[in-house]
Formats: C-alpha cells, structure tokens, sequence
C-alpha cells in the first residue's frame, strides 16, 4: 500500500511546476499531458494520461528499488528526479515532436519534483515502518 501512496502522490503532484507554468503564462496546461499521448501514437488527454501512469509507475518502481540499497530521501530523490529527466526528456523525448516543444524548465521542474516527492514519500514510508518495530 505504501508504494502505491507513494505512485499516486509524486504523479498526482509532480506536474504541479509545469501547470502553475502554463497558467502563468497562458499557456495549455494539459499541453505535457497531450504530448504525453504521442508516445502511445498520438497526441490526446486520454493516451496522454496512459502514458503518464505507465512512465510514473516504471519511475517509481526504479526509484523505489534504489532506495532499498541507498536511502534517497529528499536530495537523492531531487538528483534522480533530474537524472530521469534527462532520460525522459533529453534522450527519450527528443524523438517526439511535441515533447520537444514542452518549456523545458517546466518539464525539468516536474520531474525534480516527481523525485522529491517519492524520495520523501519512502522516507516517511521506512520511517513509520521502522518505529513500529520498536
């Protein structure tokens, strides 16, 4: 249940930099979200959203199986935050047009966010598991 807390919270909340963004300066706030769908073929809200969970759920995954080894709290969770989106967005994103359009300060900031938020979320998760141990 925890990692599922931990899924939903960080993909829930970690577009929140993009989206204030995009109200900010009058632009699409569900742009990210549309060009999400061209990963699953093209651009749109519903494929967008599938794609959305389906990346947040491999990312949480990997982060949460690094945090076994190495406690990622909330720095570690900024770092890998940043590393997935250079993944996401630089290595990955640069095939898709309308991923390549994105503000990429935005999309730099969701994704950093994305990390703290699961590196904090696994935090408070071991936390609370280790103070019913003793």
């Amino acid at each position: 249940m925890g990692l599922l807390r931990t899924w939903m919270g960080a993909a829930i909340f970690g577009g929140v930099p993009s989206t204030v963004h995009a109200l900010l300066t009058g632009r699409d706030a569900l742009a990210a979200t549309k060009a999400a769908g061209t990963l699953l073929g093209r651009p749109g809200v519903a494929r967008g959203v599938l794609a959305h969970v389906g990346v947040s759920v491999f990312w949480t995954a990997v982060l949460a199986a690094v945090d076994r080894r190495r406690p990622l709290g909330v720095a570690g969770g900024a770092l890998a935050g940043a590393l997935v989106a250079a993944v996401d967005l630089e290595v990955v994103g640069r095939r898709y047009p309308a991923v390549r359009a994105l503000p990429r300060g935005p999309q730099w900031a969701d994704h950093v966010a994305f990390g703290v938020l699961v590196g904090a979320s696994l935090r408070a998760s071991r936390r609370a598991r280790e103070s019913t141990l003793d």
